[in-house]
């Protein structure tokens, strides 16, 4: 009776377990999320850059030649009228002595040529020769009055080159850069060495162009050197590339630095710190929080009650590299979803994680 009871009562709890069913785990998605909020917002920007002359003058010989000597090197303090370089005057010596050559010989000719018109002038003036053959005379004699002013001219120039085997400071500063070395060939006109005037100093940034308008919108601007840490000048920007640089697609620009004093040396690297207006609107994300829905930017916001998701859309004031400026749908306090937005629906639960535990993560 007992071994009857106890099999009806095992058999009643084996049924009893098959019409229970278990219910299915909710999958909870880990995330990493951002609290908003616009503290630690940075309205500032910073470019590193280098210390240049206001003024830059760069020379060149007037006349082509091989470098004969080189009278300075970078670092050195030069004068107007000091020498620089030195050409071979050979050529140019040679070329003196053809056109005197010239010269001469055009003289030679226009005397000639005056003596055999007075000549036929007088004739004329007696009739014992034609009117026409004296006409003749004075065009050929006109002629080589011509030549004769041409050839003094060319005679000119040339002695004039003589003068031009010696390059000169045309103002007063410092060598930045020289480009040849004696013995090299150069041509007329080809940069030899340049000079950083006296004066104005200033810092020369690049931009990217995503952020030209701020630059030139910026409440200030301020110049630090890295070898005085702590010290900073007042800085203004002074002048914009119209175009990009070919190769890094950024814009060249000038800051002019107001109250440079003796500390700053030219070529030293500094950085000027772009002080941004302020916008009490904008909340800055990583760039990773924005979820694109039809075109349309929208962040994954969790329920701290919850920790489910829901979409909001956002309008993006600015991109900055690998951030974003959200100007409109977000609160002081909202906890954004900010790795693993992709991966989420509308309800999903959510488990905030560090970044080095989100799947795919290196271990």
């Amino acid at each position: 009776m007992l071994r009857s009871l106890a099999t009806a009562a095992a058999f009643a709890a084996v049924l009893s377990a098959c019409g229970h069913s278990e219910q299915p785990v909710e999958d909870v998605r880990p995330v990493r999320t951002q609290q908003v909020s616009r503290t630690g917002i940075d309205n500032s920007a910073t470019y590193s850059g280098e210390i240049r002359a206001r003024h830059e003058t760069s020379l060149g010989f007037l006349v082509g030649g091989r470098v004969q000597r080189r009278l300075v090197e970078v670092g050195d303090h030069v004068a107007v009228g000091m020498p620089l370089f030195q050409i071979d005057p050979t050529d140019t010596t040679l070329n003196a002595n053809a056109s005197r050559t010239q010269v001469e010989s055009a003289r030679v000719q226009y005397r000639q040529a005056q003596q055999d018109y007075q000549r036929y002038a007088e004739l004329g003036r007696t009739q014992l020769v034609a009117k026409s053959e004296v006409e003749r005379m004075g065009m050929s004699m006109e002629t080589a009055r011509e030549a004769l002013r041409a050839a003094q001219a060319n005679y000119g120039v040339t002695a004039n080159q003589a003068s031009y085997t010696t390059l000169r400071a045309t103002t007063t500063g410092v060598v930045t850069s020289i480009t040849v070395e004696s013995g090299s060939v150069v041509a007329a006109g080809q940069t030899v060495v340049t000079i950083a005037e006296r004066g104005e100093r200033e810092i020369v940034i690049s931009i990217p162009e995503a952020r030209v308008d701020e630059l030139r919108n910026a409440r200030s601007l301020s110049v630090e050197l890295w070898a005085a840490p702590g010290r900073h000048y007042i800085g203004r920007l002074r002048e914009l590339a119209p175009d990009t640089d070919a190769v890094t697609r950024t814009y060249s620009a000038r800051v002019s630095i107001l109250d440079a004093d003796d500390k700053i040396g030219l070529g030293m690297t500094g950085k000027v710190l772009v002080s941004l207006r302020g916008d009490d609107r904008l909340r800055r994300l990583p760039l990773t929080a924005l979820y694109d829905v039809d075109g349309k930017p929208k962040v994954w916001v969790v329920d701290p009650k919850s920790s489910r998701v829901q979409l909001r859309p956002v309008t993006v004031a600015q991109a900055q590299r690998d951030c974003v400026l959200v100007s409109r749908g977000l609160r002081d306090g909202d906890l954004v979803v900010t790795a693993g937005a992709n991966l989420l629906h509308a309800g999903q639960k959510v488990r905030a994680v560090d970044a080095s535990d989100l799947p795919g993560a290196r271990s």
